[in-house]
């Protein structure tokens, strides 16, 4: 079974979101505050009725509902707001969730949880209401109302999709065990197993009760109660069949699990998860930013094992890096933007299988940026910030969340990243001494098909000179000579502490240390002219 769609309303940052998911892998990518978060913890929670590791029937606050819908309702007490979070299965996996019990009142197989005033409580709310003066929602008047679309009760256990949520970033303990680990190993047990590991932890209960030295203590604890005729002493807990699962302790290459890195916590939470073999349970597994505390090696370890485990699972991943969201699939990635979605599954494959293969790219860099300026290499990258400084106040670009990226040769890839996701993008590039092959090569953003967001800088005049490098015509038409052209030999030759007498002379110079001078110019303070490509490119 598989998640066809969620419908989100009045849950933590979200007023209303509906989202349709891949059948496999779903990579959730947005800023800071944009909700990625809050999809997975909502997923989650109408899956199996908890938040946080505690049942929400239990841990109720107006701190779960949308601000705006609080606003409101301090506004006009008539408007009690509602949380509603809608799980769509495939269609036909499950007909005993089947109806039309969902906000669209279509025939469907999901599961609906709202978190409601509860009418039970009408009256003694018309008497709070007479006090005026309301400030905070009267949460204690609301219940959690669960069910099927099918509109019958229901509960975690009778949901037949499971899910799992891993957050790295956080471990929640009880007794000395981490809770979810519990969970997901006895969730990988069989029924005849946890029944010989009670078995086991009630012989233990047995043999601690009766060693000597226990027996003595008990002895001396017995003569402190003089109040009551009952009987005190140490023990093992045993109220419950599962006892076991808080008192018994976790090990990892005999180290307790909670004294092992974060990052390895990580890495065998979620092998766990995707190792599950229950045959009747199809797994969901939510997974909160997994680049968190781990290596690149072990990152791509893991990456490659969600990849490998992939068949017969639904994946989500909130994720900030590149990495991530490139090994996986960009076509599998969805954009979260102003809470709403784009989704990059229309992606042409060989741009999709070239940053898989290829997963250094920043492609994140682009796809969460406001504006962006794509170089061919690092001194190019120098050269553009330093011309953008000067042009705003001695401001970084960054500091206006416009992204300079070094893209080497990729930059129809790139563009067709930004095509999708509606970026704002410029190309600064040389023309190499062939304005006709750039023309052909940005066919689809020049001229006629010229797109509104993304714009070409390029020097459209063609520079030539005299200069053979390695029996080989010097390139005119470049970064290096055009800087040369703007300024003069002297200039360059006092801010990279150089005494050249020719041009053809620096420009060696130049091309054989592109980074060094680059970094001269970016750190320099004489007075730079920049090629009006350039200029045009960050105006």
């Amino acid at each position: 079974m598989k998640i066809k769609k969620i419908n989100i309303e009045n849950f933590k940052s979200f007023r209303k979101l509906e989202l349709e998911l891949n059948d496999g892998v779903n990579i959730i990518v947005g800023n800071n505050e944009a909700g990625k978060s809050t999809i997975l913890e909502a997923i989650h929670l109408a899956l199996t009725g908890l938040i946080n590791g505690k049942y929400i029937k239990n841990d109720l606050t107006e701190y779960l509902f949308n601000i705006e819908t609080i606003k409101e309702y301090i506004v006009d007490s008539t408007k009690l707001p509602y949380i509603l979070i809608e799980v769509y299965f495939q269609d036909g996996t499950y007909p005993l969730f089947e109806g039309t019990g969902n906000s669209y009142k279509e025939n469907a197989s999901g599961v609906s949880l709202r978190i409601d005033f509860d009418d039970r409580y009408s009256s003694e709310y018309a008497e709070l209401l007479k006090d005026g003066n309301i400030k905070t929602l009267p949460i204690e008047y609301y219940d959690v109302f669960w069910t099927s679309f099918a509109r019958d009760s229901i509960t975690s256990r009778s949901i037949p999709l499971k899910s799992a949520l891993i957050d790295s970033s956080s471990n929640r303990f009880q007794n000395g065990s981490d809770i979810y680990l519990s969970r997901i190993i006895r969730e990988n047990l069989e029924h005849e197993d946890i029944v010989k590991i009670s078995q086991a932890h009630r012989k233990m209960r047995e043999v601690f009760s009766e060693d000597d030295s226990i027996k003595a203590i008990n002895t001396k604890v017995k003569s402190y109660s003089t109040l009551s005729d009952k009987e005190l002493e140490l023990s093992v807990e045993l109220v419950s069949k599962n006892a076991w699962e808080t008192s018994l302790m976790t090990y990892f290459d005999e180290i307790p699990f909670h004294f092992i890195g974060k990052g390895e916590q990580c890495i065998i939470k979620t092998d766990l998860a995707l190792s599950h073999k229950k045959a009747l349970e199809s797994n969901l597994l939510l997974i909160e930013e997994p680049e968190n505390h781990l290596s690149h090696t072990k990152l791509n370890s893991l990456i490659n094992k969600i990849k490998s485990t992939n068949n017969d699972k639904q994946i989500l991943i909130s994720t900030h890096n590149s990495f991530v969201a490139n090994k996986l699939g960009l076509d599998s990635l969805i954009l979260l933007n102003d809470k709403k979605t784009i989704k990059l599954n229309d992606l042409t494959n060989e741009t999709n299988k070239f940053f898989e293969k290829i997963s250094g790219y920043d492609t994140l860099r682009l796809i969460l940026c406001k504006k962006a300026i794509l170089v061919e290499g690092d001194s190019d990258e120098l050269v553009v910030q330093k011309a953008y400084m000067l042009e705003n106040g001695n401001k970084l670009p960054i500091e206006d969340e416009v992204d300079v990226i070094s893209v080497s040769v990729s930059f129809l890839r790139f563009l067709e990243i930004a095509e999708k996701v509606n970026k704002n993008v410029v190309v600064v590039t040389d023309n190499d001494s062939d304005m006709d092959a750039i023309n052909k090569k940005y066919e689809n953003y020049l001229n006629g098909n010229a797109k509104p967001n993304i714009k070409i800088s390029v020097d459209e005049t063609i520079d030539s000179g005299s200069l053979i490098i390695g029996g080989k015509p010097f390139n005119y038409n470049t970064l290096e000579p055009k800087m040369l052209k703007s300024n003069s030999l002297s200039k360059l030759n006092t801010i990279f502490g150089t005494g050249y007498t020719t041009n053809d002379d620096i420009l060696k110079y130049m091309k054989n240390n592109k980074t060094e001078c680059a970094l001269k110019i970016f750190d320099t303070t004489e007075t730079m002219v920049f090629p009006e490509y350039i200029l045009e490119a960050i105006k």
